[in-house]
C-alpha cells in the first residue's frame, strides 16, 4: 500500500526479491491535477503498471476488508500510503501491517516527518519499520537506521536519501519476519515529538525569526510548497538561501525583512537575528533565478523590506 514517491524504492525492492511475491499493489485513485484538471495516477501506481504488477485503487480501503482477505496475505507493507487504516485492515495479514516511516520513532509521528526534522535543524534522522496498530505512529518497532542530513540537504533530497536507505530496511524487516528472528520493541511515548502536515501558510517567511531558522525553513519547504515572502505586494518564493557568517559586511544591519545589501550571489536581507542571503528565488509571473539577477533586473535598493 502506497501513494507517494517514498514508495517507489522499496516497491522496486520488494518486486525484484525472489523470495516475496506480491499479490497486490493498492494505492489513492487518480486525482485531478495541473491546468487542465486532467486525472494523474499516483507515483506507485505508474510504476506497478511497468511492472506488471495486479492494481487496485479503492476510494476507501477501510470498505475492502473481505477483497483483502480473500489475498490471504503473509504481510501488508504500507509507504506513504495515504489513509488511515482500520484495525479490521491492520489484522489481514497473518505476520502483521509493516509501516516504513521517515524518522527514527518514536521522534516526529505523523503526516510530514522530514520537513519538520528540517525545520528543527536536525542533523540526524531515519527510517522506522514499525508494526501499525489504531494508534497515530504508535506500533512496536521492528527495525531502524540512522541517515546523517547534509547542510545543503531539502526535503526533496532527504526524503530521496530515506527512501532508498528505507528499501533496503523493509526488506530486511520482512526477511525477519519471515524467519521469526525480529523482536517488537515497544515505543518510549515519553519521548514522542510530532509532525503535522504542512499547511501553504506555514511556508511564510517570519522576518523576525533567525537567519538559520529562516534557512531550515526553506529547506524543509522545497520543493513543495516552497518557502515565500512578499516584494513590492507581490509573492516572492524563495528557494535557497545561506546564513551570511560575516553581516558586518552588511554595513549596519537592518530591521527585520530590510534589504542590507548584495552579496556576490543573492540579495542580504536582515532577519531577528542575523543576515540571510537569498540564492535563488522566484518572482511572481516570471522565471526561476538567482538572487543577485533578481537584485539587479528588479534595481532593489537598500532599505527596501521583505514580508
Amino acid at each position: 500500500m502506497g501513494s507517494g514517491p517514498l514508495g517507489l524504492p522499496t516497491l522496486r525492492a520488494l518486486a525484484a526479491h525472489p523470495d516475496f511475491e506480491i499479490v497486490l499493489v493498492v494505492t489513492r485513485p487518480d486525482r485531478p491535477a495541473g491546468r487542465g484538471l486532467k486525472l494523474h495516477p499516483t507515483p506507485v501506481k505508474e510504476l506497478a503498471q511497468e511492472l506488471e504488477l495486479p492494481l487496485f485503487q479503492p476510494e476507501k480501503v477501510n470498505r475492502e476488508v473481505e477483497r483483502l482477505r480473500e489475498l490471504q496475505p503473509d504481510v501488508t507493507v504500507v509507504v506513504a500510503y495515504g489513509q488511515i487504516l482500520s484495525k479490521d485492515v491492520i489484522e489481514v495479514p497473518k505476520l502483521g501491517t509493516v509501516n516504513l516511516h521517515a524518522s527514527l520513532l518514536p521522534k516526529y509521528r505523523g503526516a510530514a516527518p522530514v520537513p519538520w526534522a528540517l525545520m528543527k535543524g536536525e542533523t540526524v534522522t531515519g527510517v522506522t519499520t514499525f508494526l501499525i496498530d489504531e494508534g497515530l505512529d504508535t506500533g512496536p518497532i521492528l527495525r531502524q537506521r540512522e541517515v546523517p542530513i547534509a547542510p545543503e540537504d531539502t526535503a526533496g533530497t532527504l526524503e530521496r536519501k530515506l527512501a532508498e536507505v528505507g528499501a533496503s530496511l523493509m526488506v530486511e524487516t520482512l526477511e525477519g519476519l519471515r524467519e521469526g528472528t525480529l523482536q517488537p520493541k515497544p515505543q518510549d511515548d515519553s519521548r514522542a515529538t510530532y509532525a503535522p502536515k504542512i499547511t501553504p501558510e506555514m511556508a511564510r517567511i517570519d522576518w523576525t525569526r533567525s537567519a538559520p531558522e529562516i534557512h531550515n525553513l526553506v529547506r524543509a519547504m522545497e520543493p513543495r510548497p516552497g518557502a515565500f515572502t512578499f516584494f513590492r505586494d507581490r509573492r516572492l518564493k524563495v528557494h535557497r538561501t545561506r546564513v551570511v557568517t560575516a553581516p558586518s559586511r552588511a554595513g549596519d544591519g537592518g530591521k527585520p525583512g530590510e534589504v542590507v545589501g548584495v552579496g556576490e550571489e543573492g540579495l542580504w536581507v536582515a532577519t531577528g537575528d542575523g543576515v540571510l542571503e537569498l540564492l535563488e528565488v522566484h518572482p511572481e509571473g516570471k522565471r526561476r533565478m538567482s538572487g543577485r539577477d533578481f537584485a539587479n533586473g528588479y534595481r532593489v535598493r537598500g532599505g527596501e523590506t521583505l514580508g
